[in-house]
């Protein structure tokens, strides 16, 4: 399945800089016949050292990772709801992701000016925040509009969605995000087709900079107050340091980790901020493995057995019979699917399973 994350942000926070860094790991197209060509976008391996281990114990000839789309935003600007700037474009391509990497510098360096004349990360936030809302303000004002005829002639569904839209756009107005706006399911179903920007899953992007004054390292009270909001309204965010990954991109894997080493970075920011992309929207990777290749598969978390057959074939979902089942740990431990067997480690698993990450499995069908 293809997963698309939007890199946002205002003009010289790193953004392109950020997008470097990741399509470094870009992987083979030919895998993934949906993908595009677009300078725009990187489709970028999700960093998963089970599949080099069970590629060993396989002996494949290929390994074949899941997947993110990152898509680089054109830069946004105050007004951008109202078509300033590029806002038409940036509210285009940010409505066909499914997730909004928001991007927003935490370092000081005045060589690199800033939009506003001075960093302060929540402010950029509530700048990008306030055109997503008003865009969507305007979406379901226009839907509230249309719904007037039906409305008048008694249609239930129509009231009914014309009340849930009218309280929806008292919450944009307040300057809150659409996904927070309590809704059960069914109601998340009436309000799909809109396609609201703030409904998508938010990821924040710390930027920093290598050598300069960064807030996260200075208790600064802008960090203070950033990671107090990233706390009380529960969002996911990571720190990245994108020139210094940038810079890395063509360095051997034992050259970046000591150059990280070196200057006190604890870990690979970009490999952090795909997974972490991978996960906040519910997602999980099962195996298959064998000879040809070991692959990774995408699949939402609580897919049973014949859902996640169907994302590798139509039949292993509508002709499922059955699969043969290893945990991934398992399969280490034991050395071999044949020893796993003998183990009572490989499991048959009838259409209600539910698939676990890591799962390593063999479909059947009719």
């Amino acid at each position: 399945m293809s997963l698309s994350v939007g890199i946002a942000g205002l003009p010289n926070v790193g953004k392109s800089t950020l997008f470097n860094a990741l399509t470094k790991n870009s992987v083979e197209m030919a895998n993934y016949p949906f993908c595009t060509i677009d300078p725009t976008v990187g489709v970028v391996a999700v960093p998963d050292h089970r599949l080099t281990t069970l590629a060993e114990i396989s002996k494949s000839k290929d390994i074949i990772p899941a997947i993110v789309e990152f898509v680089d935003i054109a830069g946004l600007v105050k007004g951008a709801s109202a078509g300033e700037g590029l806002g038409n474009k940036f509210l285009a391509n940010i409505r066909e992701t499914d997730m909004i990497a928001e991007v927003v510098r935490i370092f000081e360096d005045s060589d690199i000016h800033h939009v506003s004349g001075g960093v302060d990360p929540m402010g950029d936030i509530e700048v990008i925040n306030l055109e997503l809302i008003m865009a969507d303000a305007e979406t379901v004002a226009k839907r509230v509009n249309n719904l007037e005829k039906e409305v008048k002639r008694g249609d239930k569904p129509a009231i009914a969605e014309k009340t849930l839209l009218e309280k929806l756009l008292v919450h944009l107005d307040a300057g809150s995000l659409a996904n927070s706006f309590e809704m059960t399911k069914d109601e998340k179903k009436q309000i799909k087709d809109l396609h609201l920007l703030t409904m998508k899953k938010f990821l924040y992007v710390c930027n920093k900079k290598q050598d300069a004054f960064n807030l996260d390292e200075q208790s600064d009270p802008r960090w203070d107050e950033l990671v107090e909001f990233f706390e009380k309204t529960g969002s996911e965010y990571v720190v990245v340091d994108a020139g210094m990954e940038h810079e890395l991109k063509d360095f051997s894997e034992s050259e970046k980790n000591e150059f990280r080493r070196e200057y006190g970075a604890q870990e690979n920011g970009v490999e952090s901020l795909i997974r972490v992309a991978y996960h906040s929207l519910g997602l999980i990777s099962y195996f298959t493995t064998g000879e040809k290749e070991t692959r990774a598969w995408t699949i939402p978390e609580g897919s049973t057995g014949p859902e996640a057959g169907g994302v590798i074939h139509s039949d292993f979902q509508t002709k499922y019979i059955r699969a043969q089942v290893v945990k991934f740990e398992d399969l280490v431990a034991s050395g071999s699917k044949s020893v796993a067997r003998d183990q009572g480690k490989l499991r048959t698993e009838g259409r209600e399973y539910v698939v676990q990450d890591g799962d390593v499995i063999e479909f059947m069908h009719s």
